[in-house]
């Protein structure tokens, strides 16, 4: 990952994001682009596990409640901070439309973070309080190497952990507790 300060102190914007190469990722926080590769194939098996576990009964009501948008990697405009998020969501009744744009200014009721080596520090160092800055009631972070999943639900402006989940124990965890799957979906070495 790269993270870099532009030339005479600038900060970065959202040019500096578009201006970026097509394959890298990017994104401004605290006025600093970063920028790092495509996720690795860990990283991207266990985002679209968790997608595909939640997208049905959520995005479509398919055996669930529906009532939310999930969708991956979407571009988030938080004040002057961009981030793309591994997965985030946002409760229709909070946005009852689906945005015509390349980016949300939203903050969602829920994003998940896959934590990969190169963006592990942003993502628990930089991310989560913006997260939390812009009252995103709920943040899974979902780690591929050590089979993990920890859930945090915002509380008084502090994240509280309401779950730390290993391996291949049961996910049923808020603000998706209407259904439960194994937490092993997410592992590419998981027997099926």
């Amino acid at each position: 990952m790269t993270a870099r300060t532009l030339r005479h102190g600038r900060r970065a914007d959202y040019q500096d994001v578009l201006s970026a190469p097509a394959h890298m990722v990017a994104e401004v926080i605290d006025g600093a682009l970063h920028t790092w590769p495509r996720p690795a194939m860990r990283h991207a098996w266990a985002s679209s596990g968790l997608g595909a576990r939640l997208s049905p009964p959520f995005n479509y009501g398919d055996r669930g409640p529906g009532g939310w948008w999930i969708v991956f990697e979407p571009e988030l405009h938080l004040g002057e901070d961009i981030l793309v998020a591994d997965l985030a969501g946002w409760r229709r009744e909070r946005m009852p439309h689906y945005p015509d744009t390349a980016y949300a200014t939203l903050a969602p009721d829920w994003a998940c973070e896959v934590l990969s080596p190169g963006t592990r520090k942003v993502d628990l160092y930089e991310k989560r309080p913006i997260y939390a800055r812009e009252d995103a009631p709920h943040l899974w972070l979902v780690d591929p190497l050590a089979r993990g999943l920890e859930a945090f639900e915002l509380r008084d402006g502090q994240w509280l952990l309401i779950a730390s989940l290993k391996d291949e124990d049961a996910v049923s965890i808020p603000p998706f507790e209407a259904i439960t799957f194994s937490l092993g979906d997410l592992w590419p070495d998981s027997p099926a």
